[in-house]
């Protein structure tokens, strides 16, 4: 779709003054401003080096060679998100150009500048119509309808302003998903970068859980110059009490939103273990997906860990039936092993509702109703609850939506789910016939689907101080659909050439009788 952006770019630079500079045939013009160019190099280093110290000169470094590469090639624009969500989610600018935007804000304003400037030059081919797109939009304009209306009891603030646009922002990234991801060639490589930065932060999870406490605190506080916390909070407990087990961060800082990200690339990663060409080698899938297993398990997220169950069950019940005897083998583990049993009390502890963090939200819940019956249509709205005996936050998506955005925004959202769903299932055996594509297709699947169970625990997916996880949610809802795109695509072609063969030995048989 976005093969003339170089061509583009091209343009671009020969058209700048740098280049007529260091082109010009007075050469001593061009050694001058090289020079001059290399002194405000090293004057811009060195005051970031005495301000900030030598980490954030690395990173911003290291994000500057990223940019330049950004605008040679799309695709690494999306690797870029995809990295940071995973590996840096809350990670920000050392410093204000009027506000902090966080590296995935640049990133994908970065995504959206290379995908719409080609638009507006008329190079791109054509615009991909989805079945989803209404429902999409719909949803948006209903979120922006309620954002409005609730500002009538709310403060509008530079915070809320901000985060309700990385909300839009997250949402509408569905278009450019759609639109960039027309082949599975394309589709392949976004995957595995996914799902080999996912493994990375588990890797980082699981060191940083097994070191020494101080140096865990000593590391973690490095990113404070990023915007991440700093000193002995960086460790995580169950219900922040040292007393009791530990949970894995990664550099998520919340270890349930580090669960929601686990959640997802286990569901699509497992349908690998049975394609016929895994986009990953056996050697490396394995340990992949055991990381991802690992770490997910020290989050102790139940949230987490019961929506990967349900994605998993499910995969097993519609089309890998060898991966219930897998699931049954690793429940058998985790009942029977000595260091898994903290974390099944734990876990029976929240099916019963005997423990404090599930009894606030079960607390949660009723209050969340009584918000909702008090303004069912379209919510209150973003900025706060205009009652003082309630309020919005609820570990629940589907309870948070209806919130903020009433029944109808909820109604809206599940539409979206129901309509991905409901165009899977019609497409289960034209999906077999491509082996290739298959795996990936249902991975996806599973891992909206794993995202929406979490959803029923945790509000990570739809919370406007969670942007990494909300956007992560709408960019594999995207590739779900643009994946369902590819098999219609393939089943379109593979009835023309049928077609074709057809009319082809119809056309003999009238020749033969000719003759």
């Amino acid at each position: 779709m976005f093969d003339d952006w170089r061509g583009y770019a091209h343009d671009v630079v020969e058209a700048t003054l740098l280049r007529r500079v260091f082109h010009t045939r007075y050469t001593w013009l061009g050694v001058a401003a090289g020079f001059l160019m290399a002194a405000l190099v090293a004057i811009a280093a060195g005051w970031l080096l005495g301000e900030f110290g030598p980490l954030p000169v690395v990173v911003l470094a290291f994000a500057f060679g990223l940019g330049l590469w950004m605008l040679r090639d799309i695709e690494v624009a999306f690797w870029g998100v995809l990295g940071i969500i995973a590996l840096l989610p809350f990670g920000s600018l050392p410093f204000k150009v009027g506000f902090t935007p966080t590296f995935l804000d640049l990133a994908l304003l970065a995504l959206f500048g290379l995908w719409f400037v080609p638009i507006m030059l008329g190079r791109d081919p054509d615009w991909r119509v989805t079945p989803l797109d209404g429902p999409v939009l719909a949803f948006m304009l209903l979120a922006i309808s309620s954002f409005v209306a609730g500002l009538s009891h709310g403060a509008l603030t530079s915070y809320l302003i901000r985060h309700f646009a990385e909300i839009l922002l997250s949402i509408a990234i569905f278009y450019v998903v759609v639109n960039l991801v027309r082949d599975s060639e394309r589709l392949e490589r976004l995957l595995r970068v996914f799902l080999l930065v996912s493994a990375g932060a588990a890797v980082l999870g699981i060191v940083l859980y097994y070191l020494p406490d101080d140096l865990t605190i000593r590391l973690l506080s490095a990113l404070g110059r990023f915007g991440y916390p700093t000193g002995s909070g960086v460790l995580r407990y169950i219900r922040d009490d040292p007393e009791l087990m530990q949970r894995a961060t990664s550099t998520s800082v919340d270890p349930n939103a580090l669960g929601s990200l686990l959640n997802v690339a286990l569901a699509l990663a497992t349908p690998q273990l049975f394609a016929r060409r895994p986009i990953f080698k056996r050697v490396v899938l394995f340990p992949l997906l055991a990381v991802l297993v690992a770490c997910l398990g020290l989050t102790i997220s139940r949230g987490a860990v019961a929506g990967a169950a349900g994605a998993l069950l499910a995969l097993g019940v519609v089309r890998y039936r060898k991966l219930l005897l897998l699931l049954l083998i690793a429940l058998l583990l985790v009942l029977l092993l000595p260091w898994t049993q903290g974390f099944v009390s734990h876990f029976l502890e929240g099916v019963r509702g005997e423990d404090l963090s599930t009894k606030m939200r079960f607390g949660e819940y009723k209050d969340a109703l009584i918000l909702i019956e008090r303004y069912p249509l379209l919510g209150v709205g973003f900025a706060g609850s205009p009652d003082i005996d309630t309020y919005i936050g609820v570990a629940n998506v589907y309870l948070i939506i209806a919130e903020q955005m009433g029944l109808v925004g909820l109604g809206v959202f599940l539409l979206i789910c129901a309509s991905l769903f409901f165009r899977f299932w019609k497409r289960r055996s034209t999906a077999r016939a491509l082996p290739r594509l298959e795996p990936l297709w249902y991975g996806l699947h599973a891992a909206v689907l794993g995202g929406l169970g979490a959803g029923l625990f945790d509000r990570y997916f739809f919370s406007l101080d969670f942007h990494h996880s909300v956007t992560l949610f709408w960019i594999l809802l995207a590739l779900a659909t643009a994946t369902t795109q590819l098999v219609d695509s393939a089943n379109a072609q593979h009835s023309e050439s049928l077609a074709s063969g057809l009319h082809s030995t119809a056309w003999k048989d009238v020749a033969g009788v000719a003759n």
